[in-house]
């Protein structure tokens, strides 16, 4: 069995230089890098991770807890810390803790008893099972996504990275008031969440620009999944008033609203404007085409790496919370022509109640795009 020796002897390097290409400790000049690298295929190498483990205490690996895996959204997240992850040499330990408080503290001790040098995890709308074992324990662990903000500031003791949700979705809602439409209903996420209560204040924050009353009967939880958007897109279009247009805060929920809509036989946008918070790749495949606001998935992942990654590196240094701009994707499915400009959004709203609802048929085209 080939040594670090040997690889050390056929790529004419020392042993430590192939240390620090295989463990990622200290940068090494490419063209030496390629030589240890090939060494180590020609001659079969396996480095050895865990007895480097038992010397240095750490596994260079994360743990990475995030419900719904099969959310695109989600699934970017996980890109980008696999990308990132990998980049600096770490592998990932993945589990999905289903938004359960109970569920989510196991989940972070079976990752903890696995060795893994820190967590990253989405936290449930309870998170305070989950942020008393990590402090306890002395876990480094990153929240991403929702921002953890606990009664006792507990949260705060700790690295934060998420999307800006509040000024995209009150100029969504600001949009289709410009449109004309008076009666806008949300379909809301799952209550405790910290990206269920931004988009919710957005919400009513374009409600309030628009000169418009937040009416309780136009907001409805979709709890964050298909199904439970399915029921309150329904109960909304039951009301005595129903909205003539509708946000959705996710894109789970987004699917779940047009099941809805369909099984009323309403098209989108002549009898009903929808918008929608998560862009996501088949959003281009529907007619109309969605107008959506974009997270930036793969980047929330990739900080939230480098700041567990800076955490390890710095035990001590006081925590940081990165947010991070979202990008409002205007396509055709809020009413608006393909070719209408996104100068639309703006900032505040125009606030002419006389403007009818826009029909539109959508026409091919492309998409543009705004970031906030």
């Amino acid at each position: 069995m080939a040594t670090m020796a040997d690889v050390a002897r056929l790529a004419n390097v020392s042993v430590a230089t192939v240390s620090h290409v295989l463990n990622g400790t200290r940068a090494v000049r490419p063209t030496t890098r390629r030589a240890v690298q090939d060494a180590i295929e020609e001659l079969g190498y396996t480095h050895n991770a865990l007895a480097r483990s038992l010397v240095t205490a750490r596994t260079r690996s994360i743990g990475l807890a995030v419900s719904t895996i099969g959310n695109p959204y989600f699934t970017e997240i996980l890109q980008g810390v696999e990308s990132s992850a990998l980049e600096h040499g770490y592998g990932l330990l993945i589990a999905d803790p289903h938004d359960d408080p109970v569920h989510e503290r196991t989940v972070a001790q079976l990752l903890h008893e696995r060795r893994v040098d820190g967590l990253i995890v989405a936290p449930s709308p309870r998170p305070s099972a989950l942020v008393a074992y990590v402090a306890r324990h002395g876990v480094p662990t990153v929240f991403l996504d929702r921002l953890v903000d606990l009664p006792d500031g507990s949260g705060d003791r700790f690295d934060q990275v998420c999307a800006r949700g509040a000024e995209p979705m009150a100029r969504l809602t600001c949009h289709l008031a410009d449109l004309g439409h008076r009666r806008i209903g949300l379909v809301a996420g799952l209550s405790g969440l910290s990206t269920s209560a931004e988009r919710i204040a957005g919400y009513r924050t374009g409600l309030d620009r628009a000169g418009l009353d937040a009416d309780p009967e136009l907001l409805a939880s979709g709890h964050s999944e298909a199904a439970g958007a399915e029921r309150a897109t329904h109960a909304l279009l039951s009301a005595s008033a129903p909205p003539s247009a509708l946000v959705t805060a996710n894109n789970a929920m987004t699917i779940g609203a047009l099941r809805a809509l369909r099984a009323r036989r309403l098209r989108v946008p002549d009898d009903i404007a929808l918008a929608c918070f998560d862009d996501f790749s088949w959003a281009e495949l529907f007619t109309p085409r969605l107008t959506a606001v974009s997270q930036p998935g793969r980047e929330i992942g990739a900080r939230a790496v480098r700041l567990l990654l800076d955490r390890l590196d710095g035990p001590k240094r006081r925590p940081r919370t990165v947010r991070l701009p979202c990008t409002i994707v205007h396509r055709t499915s809020c009413g608006c022509p393909e070719d209408a400009s996104p100068a639309a959004l703006s900032a505040e709203c125009a606030g002419t109640a006389a403007h009818p609802p826009v029909s539109a048929t959508p026409p091919p085209g492309h998409a543009t795009t705004q970031p906030w």
